[in-house]
């Protein structure tokens, strides 16, 4: 089986020579070469013909965003993973980079003072996002599932019923995903919106930020006790899980420092937990596009308990890992392109807003 094609874009030697002897520890992957900037990558792309690149955001003559606006015009699918700083200039930027079509990212090592160190940190993130985005041969089998026996779930409640709470789970691909949905709710959406996308605690406060230049609603990452209201967009902080809690008919927030679960933090199924415990059949859960199976627990209680969960379909996921497990489950309710999440959202909540939409109901 060919190893994946690897193009390095990256100003620094010693960066550019890191990387090289990290992936070349991997049989998988090759590197098919480096550049300096990205006007020298984009020369390279049709000679070497890439099957990934690892791209530096801060680059001088073209910068990464610069590169990756012009590597989408002529080659649109192929994946990036931006390599960047924890800095607030590299944050931002990541960002912008994501919501503009980047597949992923990996945060530079800061603070080591050894470069085996290191290597071994930029590898165990960084190879696993690869072989996610340019899978070789047949898929990897899920973990075994049992489906749910007929009548184990509770029956979904229709597009008329109630639904209180909108909860959203996403990670690789999904800061992108998450900008085509979020912008297109319109502002007097009746119930609140609370999102786990996976990403490092530097990231979040810039990510909400954009969302928020973007969208009706208004986005923020929630505090400790914070009131869970109508009219917001919440973005769980990087670093803490998540999650929602009700006291009568009033929601509030808490976050938490516990272990990571599913190798993440925050969660999506620690905040899917808590949300079928606290909204129970008047929840409406969507995964969107992702590594791994996080969500999936979580999306399985929230089932049971007669709430919905939309899925995002795998022609329209950068990953299907996310979505893919839980539908492969039986435990969506809908399996939809990303064009067609938000209208299905809105229809279910109970807007009713445009003409009714195709789904594929399981």
């Amino acid at each position: 089986m060919k190893p994946i094609r690897v193009l390095v874009v990256d100003d620094s030697v010693v960066i550019r020579k890191l990387l090289t002897q990290t992936l070349a520890t991997d049989p998988a992957i090759e590197v098919a070469g480096t550049a300096s900037n990205g006007k020298i990558a984009l020369a390279k792309i049709p000679q070497l013909n890439p099957e990934l690149l690892v791209l530096d955001v801060e680059m001088p003559e073209m910068d990464g965003l610069e590169t990756l606006t012009q590597l989408r015009k002529d080659w649109p699918r192929l994946p990036v993973i931006m390599f960047s700083t924890k800095t607030e200039k590299g944050a931002v930027a990541t960002i912008e980079a994501l919501t503009r079509g980047a597949s992923d990212y990996v945060a530079k090592p800061s603070n080591v003072g050894n470069v085996v160190v290191a290597m071994e940190r930029v590898r165990d993130a960084l190879i696993p996002k690869i072989k996610a985005l340019v899978p070789r041969g047949p898929r990897p089998a899920p973990p075994p599932v049992a489906k749910p026996a007929p009548g184990q779930l509770a029956s979904p409640k229709g597009p008329s019923s109630t639904v209180a709470l909108v909860a959203i789970g996403a990670s690789t691909g999904g800061p992108n995903a998450l900008t085509a949905i979020l912008p297109k709710i319109p502002a007097d959406f009746p119930v609140p919106v609370v999102i786990v996308q996976h990403m490092l605690a530097a990231f979040t406060r810039p990510f909400a930020e954009r969302l928020a230049a973007q969208c009706r609603l208004r986005v923020v990452e929630p505090n400790q006790g914070d009131p869970v209201q109508q009219g917001h967009i919440y973005i769980a902080r990087g670093d803490y899980h998540l999650q929602v809690h009700r006291r009568g008919r009033d929601g509030f927030f808490t976050l938490n420092q516990a272990a990571p679960e599913n190798f993440c933090r925050p969660a999506v199924d620690v905040m899917f937990e808590s949300v079928a415990s606290s909204y129970g059949s008047s929840t409406l859960a969507v995964v969107l596009t992702g590594m791994g199976q996080d969500g999936f627990r979580g999306a399985k209680l929230i089932r049971q308990a007669g709430g919905n969960v939309i899925v995002q379909d795998e022609a329209t996921s950068v990953v299907w890992g996310m979505p893919g497990i839980i539908a492969g489950a039986g435990l969506a309710t809908q399996v939809l392109p990303l064009d067609q999440v938000e209208a299905a959202i809105e229809r279910l909540v109970g807007q009713g807003r445009g003409a009714p939409v195709k789904v594929a109901v399981r």
